[in-house]
């Protein structure tokens, strides 16, 4: 049997897991939440513990690894973290193959939950998609002709910051009406609470934001993404409206995709996309409506969940292996 290791280094948890190629049952499998000042030392730590911990006595044919920020993946080396401190230009890759002599391979988060949809999950059987992930930001990842396709900087992908709306908010990036301004989870939080702290009480039940108001007690600060899509859910108006709009900026986002590179599927991930059957419906109309007729695609929900950045490591890690 052939032995991999798989590793997640998501930001706020690290996990770690080891299957035998062929099986989509994973041996061992342990997960830890990084602690709230971490920076990369305490992470490389608490990971090589896990990995001891994992491996015991044995060792894999090959490790792959999921990172939650930019990766040169060529030479593995993590530009920056933008949850973690210190994890500028650490040479992951060489620093794992030194210590347990076996290949590495290193990518994003988006790219390896591209490849791991691609090889075990929405995608099999396909040789081109488009990952999105639509939860804190919004990024994707490509497979290309059944490969990862990285762009010639390795920037490839980042729908997030494709400009659907000129005239609307500033986002993080310095640009306005990003797609991850109007539809990631903390900005849709953002929006829905900039239009009840704006409102006049008169206007508040005629506009909708009383379920939402109620599921925070009143305390706005403790809005997220998620509460939003319930309170749409639940019929409430003002979250309706932020949610269509949310769902209308990665439909247009999508459709200019579709347009521009024609990949058979787009697999949605991440938090916002278990926002409901109406979320799914604008997204899916608005795209088709972007997109010119002829360009034939498919809009389609991820199916691995948490586990899709250790399956992609499983993925790139097999990748390192030769005639596999």
């Amino acid at each position: 049997m052939t032995l991999i290791l798989a590793l997640d280094f998501g930001g706020t948890k690290l996990a770690a897991a080891t299957v035998n190629i062929g099986s989509r049952k994973w041996l061992r499998y342990e997960r830890r939440l990084s602690p709230a000042n971490a920076d990369a030392s305490t992470d490389l730590e608490i990971m090589r513990s896990l990995i001891y911990s994992l491996l015991q006595d044995t060792k894999p044919a090959a490790i792959g690894i999921s990172f939650g920020g930019p990766v040169d993946a060529s030479t593995g080396t993590v530009r920056l973290s933008h949850h973690v401190a210190g994890w500028e230009n650490i040479p992951l890759k060489a620093l794992l193959e030194e210590e347990f002599g076996v290949a590495v391979g290193v990518d994003n988060d988006a790219n390896i939950a591209a490849l791991a949809e691609h090889r075990f999950g929405a995608g099999q059987g396909y040789d081109s998609l488009f990952y999105i992930t639509v939860s804190t930001g919004v990024g994707g990842g490509w497979i290309l002709n059944g490969q990862p396709w990285r762009g010639a900087g390795g920037m490839a992908g980042e729908i997030g910051h494709i400009v659907v709306d000129p005239a609307g908010p500033l986002c993080l990036c310095g640009k306005r009406g990003c797609v991850e301004r109007l539809a990631s989870g903390p900005y849709m939080a953002q929006n829905a609470r900039e239009i009840l702290e704006n409102e006049p009480p008169s206007r508040q039940v005629r506009q909708g934001g009383e379920v939402l108001r109620g599921l925070v007690g009143n305390n706005l600060t403790l809005l997220t993404g998620q509460l939003v899509s319930e309170a749409a859910a639940a019929g409430d108006d003002l979250a309706k409206e932020v949610l269509h709009k949310a769902a209308w900026a990665l439909g247009v986002g999508i459709g200019n995709v579709a347009n521009l590179m024609n990949p058979q599927r787009f697999v949605l991930g991440g938090g916002v996309t278990k926002a409901g059957e109406d979320f799914w419906r604008v997204v899916r109309q608005v795209a088709r409506e972007t997109a010119l007729p002829e360009v034939d695609f498919e809009i389609v929900p991820a199916t691995l969940g948490d586990d899709a950045p250790l399956w992609g490591g499983v993925a790139i890690a097999s990748m390192t292996i030769p005639n596999l």
